[in-house]
């Protein structure tokens, strides 16, 4: 599962290959489909569809002359259930925290008030 794991993540981690996942949540595309808003060849966009068949996250099928590229949804649940393990750990209050670190800041002004450092 580790090495799964690491080929979604590592597919997942360029920002090309995540558009390109974007773009087929909507439907299944052609490869020249795909390749198109992007400004790369469309030979780079083949090694970007190669990446995320390897890792599981798309399926490629001949039909005719056209290559045509499907979403494998199911691919993300290892991924998905990894992550989710880390939900168990409370998520951080950004305001208690701001309020506790002003809270902090004003009494150390305070002392630093009432007992100046003396000069050296």
């Amino acid at each position: 599962m580790a090495q799964s794991l690491d080929m979604v993540f590592s597919a997942l981690a360029d920002p090309t290959r995540r558009a390109i996942l974007s773009m087929l949540l909507e439907d299944d595309m052609a490869v020249t489909d795909v390749a198109a808003p992007f400004q790369i060849s469309l030979a780079a966009i083949s090694k970007h569809l190669g990446i995320l068949a390897e890792a599981g996250l798309v399926s490629r099928e001949k039909r005719g002359r056209v290559i045509w590229c499907k979403l494998e949804p199911d691919a993300l649940r290892a991924a998905s259930v990894w992550m989710g393990s880390f939900g168990q750990f409370e998520p951080v209050d950004l305001d208690a925290f701001e309020r506790f670190l002003a809270d902090e800041f004003s009494a150390t002004a305070e002392e630093i008030e009432q007992d100046p450092p003396q000069p050296r």
